[in-house]
This record gives C-alpha cells, structure tokens and sequence, in this order.
C-alpha cells in the first residue's frame, strides 16, 4: 500500500470532470486500496480520484474513520435527494479552511463496487454529505465553488495565508 500525493487548490486536475471507469483489474485494485490508505493517513471521511491526480469517476468514502469500513464507489449517480442540511465541510485539498455547505440529507445512489458490480443504495445524514461532497471533486466542484463573492474570497485568502505558512 502507498500514500499517494493529495492534489491541492488550484491544481487543474481539480477542476475537470472525470471520466467514467471501465476497468476493474488488478492494477484499479490497487488504486482503491493506496486512496483508502491514503484518506487514513490524512484524517479524511473521503477521497475522490481527481484530488489525487486521476480524473476517473471513483471516491472512497468512510464516514466513520474507522479501518475496514471503507466504501469504494464507482461512476456513481445520485438518481434522487431529499431534505437539507447546512454543516461545515473541510477538504484535504483545501487543507485548514471550512465552510457552511447546504447539502441534501438523503440520496438514492446508484454506483459500482470495486469488483464492478452494480447496486442502487440510500444514503443519510452525514455519509449523504460525504457522498456529495465526493461527488463534486468528480464534477470539478471545490468547496469554495460553494461561495460566491467576498465570502469565497476570504475563503481563497485564508487558505493562501495557511499554505504560505506551511499548515
């Protein structure tokens, strides 16, 4: 297993719309193993392939944080939402900065496993967020696409301000 290199603002490949996977071979399989050891090394609830420089439709997901409970989901499509909710939300590629994000708070999904197989789930509360979140990094939407005006600005800022001081 390897910890791979998480790709920060405003590096290109985040703002792509990532292409469908068609293969599930050995080599995939050890891309979603080295994302799952790389989203516990960095304390995250989920990782989307672009944030790690591979524009392909694939997220690890674990709202929980614990080892062995990974979900690893492939050309994923949200087919319904329903409610909101407005939670801070963070991003290992927008290291130290968060922001108030209205999100649904339960989804209808339909996704591939890492073997390929298809399967319809629905999801709740938090691991809903997650899953959205996930979804945006997929679609080339960050965090701050979130914000508009003085607010993503200052967003933009402190960011800057935390990356030139090393955090």
């Amino acid at each position: 297993m390897a910890k791979l290199k998480i790709r920060t603002y405003p590096d290109p490949v985040l703002k792509k719309k990532a292409a469908p996977v068609t293969d599930f071979g050995p080599a995939m399989q050890k891309l979603f193993t080295d994302m799952i050891e790389t989203m516990h090394a960095s304390d995250g609830v989920g990782l989307a392939a672009p944030q790690i420089g591979i524009s392909q439709q694939i997220f690890i997901a674990c709202p929980t944080m614990r080892r062995g409970e990974e979900y690893v989901m492939v050309n994923a499509v949200i087919e319904k939402k329903w409610g909101t909710s407005v939670a801070p939300e963070g991003c290992l590629s927008l290291p130290g900065i968060s922001g108030e994000i209205v999100r649904a708070t339960k989804l209808r999904l339909s996704v591939q496993d890492r073997r390929g197989r298809k399967c319809s789930v629905e999801i709740e509360d938090f691991f809903a967020r997650v899953i959205q979140h996930e979804m945006d990094h997929l679609n080339g939407v960050l965090l701050i696409d979130h914000f508009k005006g003085a607010v993503r600005e200052r967003l933009i800022e402190n960011y800057y301000t935390l990356k030139n001081k090393g955090m």
